[in-house]
């Protein structure tokens, strides 16, 4: 094979890699604020969701088949969407800590999440 042809054969290669690793994944997909799905409920219903926010305090409810609760929006706490989650639990998850979470949006009230990532804690206090 000449160079030339070899050239054009990793090129294709390379596209070729990069389609197949890409397949499926949502690059339109952001982050949305619990104010932004509880505003319009009806546009993310169905749909999968990738928002973050705080845990409500009083509202954690763990159990081995189940856990619940309502995530509020970090900025106006007025904004709140109840969320259930049946995998394994992150070690640290507790009321009033800020958590991001991926899920379906089941109803215009609920989220049923599919994963959790707690955020990280400041290391700095006032």
């Amino acid at each position: 094979m000449d160079k030339k042809r070899k050239t054009i054969f990793t090129i294709i290669a390379i596209i070729a890699v990069m389609a197949i690793g890409l397949w499926g994944v949502d690059v339109e997909q952001g982050y949305y604020t619990v104010s932004d799905i509880t505003a319009n409920p009806q546009e993310h219903l169905g749909q999968k969701v990738n928002t973050m926010g705080i845990v409500k305090n009083g509202s954690l409810s763990i159990s081995p088949e189940m856990t619940t609760f309502t995530l509020a929006d970090a900025e106006d706490e007025n904004y709140e969407i109840n969320v259930e989650y049946s995998a394994d639990l992150p070690a640290n998850l507790a009321e009033g800590k800020s958590i991001s979470l991926t899920g379906t949006m089941v109803s215009e009230t609920m989220i049923d999440a599919e994963q959790i990532v707690m955020g990280c804690p400041s290391k700095y206090s006032e």
